[in-house]
């Protein structure tokens, strides 16, 4: 086993059954079935942003709970190609404040940051720190690199205006969730090959990670709730141009190069067809001289993240995630 990681739980057989969620997670699977939604797959792009989400199952299961938050506002903030909607969650206390700049996921096509609110909501509290949620232009409207260019040009603006909103210029980290956390590794890629301040850490959620759809998590996985292959070969038709954007290392982040980059934090979960390409992720860039801390969680699904009012895991998730944080604030 390699020193930096920690892998809590790997596959303990190989036989290609389906596994079943732990009850906590049964409970919001359920609810989300009781809604009613269909297979994405088969539907059009507005019929598919008008599903219900995993966040909305959890919202029917747990009322809402006093965020905690000295302030939570929207703004608009500087794009690759025009201005871009952002939120900004400000924690108690007194600034300047480290800031997390988080990117939502939904495939590059669905969800936005009402849809995950719940993230940066609940950190920006654990971690004393400002979080900045972007959105960014999505497909089939705005197809590859759109969304990464977006992506690249929030942080730009939150490092030039950090100092604008109470916020530490020099302490900037990123995260993000699915496809927002290939725009986050993305971002302190870009970061660094245009030389400028690489963010100080990386929290990288369940990320897309490959384009290949090989890996032991999606034979496994392949046909599970609320993520499955079906789906993400849906969201790569809407995102990306041609078959030969699969091998943009933008896209396909196993082929990129991490060597310089902050400590990274990368957690999975075990019901996940992305699982595999999580901990493959890890494992490169801890072999390419990132310190990274990579979790895996059983009995849970992805998305589990944002869960935390519901989840025991993803309180955990969310703790650890936290601490990374915040060490990498001390430094």
């Amino acid at each position: 086993m390699m020193k930096s990681i920690l892998i809590i739980s790997l596959f303990s057989n190989f036989l290609w059954a389906a596994i079943p969620p732990n009850p906590q997670m049964k409970k919001v699977l359920d609810k989300l079935d009781e809604k009613g939604g269909r297979p994405v797959e088969h539907l059009s792009v507005e019929e598919a942003r008008d599903q219900p989400t995993a966040p909305e199952a959890v919202k029917s299961i747990s009322p809402k709970t006093k965020d905690n938050l000295a302030e939570v506002k929207d703004i608009k903030i500087q794009g690759a190609d025009g201005k871009l909607k952002a939120r900004l969650y400000r924690p108690k206390g007194k600034g300047p404040f480290p800031v997390v700049v988080y990117y939502h996921g939904g495939g590059w096509v669905l969800s936005d940051i009402d849809t995950y609110d719940a993230t940066p909501r609940s950190l920006a509290a654990k971690t004393n720190a400002i979080f900045i949620a972007v959105e960014y232009r999505r497909a089939p409207e705005n197809r590859f690199p759109a969304a990464h260019d977006d992506a690249f040009a929030a942080y730009q603006w939150v490092l030039k205006n950090a100092a604008t909103f109470d916020g530490d210029p020099k302490r900037i980290a990123v995260a993000g969730e699915s496809t927002g956390g290939n725009l986050a590794l993305n971002v302190a890629i870009m970061a660094r090959d245009q030389s400028l301040q690489i963010p100080i850490h990386e929290l990288i959620i369940y990320p897309v990670a490959s384009t290949k759809m090989n890996t032991l998590s999606y034979k496994v996985n392949g046909d599970a709730k609320p993520l499955n292959k079906a789906k993400m070969n849906w969201f790569f038709s809407k995102y990306l141009r041609s078959p030969q954007d699969k091998e943009d290392p933008r896209i396909d982040l196993l082929k990129a190069n991490f060597r310089g980059l902050s400590p990274a934090t990368i957690i999975t979960a075990e019901i996940d067809p992305l699982q595999g390409e999580g901990r493959e992720l890890a494992e490169k860039m801890e072999r390419q001289g990132v310190d990274v801390t990579y979790r895996n969680y059983e009995g849970v699904t992805h998305e589990f993240f944002g869960m935390a009012g519901v989840l025991k895991e993803a309180q955990e998730a969310q703790n650890e995630a936290s601490l990374k944080l915040q060490k990498s604030f001390e430094k």
